[in-house]
């Protein structure tokens, strides 16, 4: 992406409980949403990729974000927050003309009230079914372009967040 190394995930490979005051009480925090946010932290840049439910965020995106705001503690035990500073860009998709808008922004307001930086430029794809290639890139040249400055932006703010050339 860029010249940026990337880490892609998947969230279904960190299977989650439905976040739960009562049981962090009982268990704590569950080890994949303590993974979850050091990996995050150990990186300059945060781009999440999401489908639109009911005009909102999908529920494991939101569980898990839910979750690891809840790790209030780095590896040496200081004070932590992973979202707190990061530079974050978004994107959505969904089967509709709407594109995903409605849970990018109900995701955007989320990720600020926990301390993300947010870059404005976003990407929002319709018709998410038929947008891609076989290969995975955007049929679509305006959608390919809106995406590269997505990339471009975060980059350039994650570069300037982490004091980085």
């Amino acid at each position: 992406m860029q010249g940026a190394d990337v880490t892609r995930i998947s969230l279904a490979d960190y299977s989650l409980p439905l976040m739960n005051q009562d049981l962090e009480k009982e268990s704590g925090v569950p080890d994949p949403a303590v993974k979850l946010a050091h990996m995050i932290a150990a990186h300059d840049g945060l781009l999440i990729a999401t489908a639109e439910y009911n005009a909102s965020i999908p529920p494991l995106l939101k569980n898990t974000i839910d979750w690891i705001s809840r790790v209030t503690k780095d590896m040496q035990g200081r004070p932590f927050r992973a979202f707190k500073g990061k530079a974050t860009a978004l994107c959505s998709s969904s089967n509709g003309n709407y594109a995903g808008i409605r849970a990018i922004n109900h995701l955007r307001a989320v990720l600020v009230h926990c301390g993300a930086e947010v870059v404005s430029p976003q990407c929002s794809v319709p018709r998410g079914q038929e947008a891609f290639d076989e290969a995975g890139n955007f049929r679509d040249e305006a959608l390919q372009k809106s995406m590269s400055n997505v990339c471009a932006a975060l980059i350039e703010r994650a570069r300037m967040l982490s004091g980085r050339p």
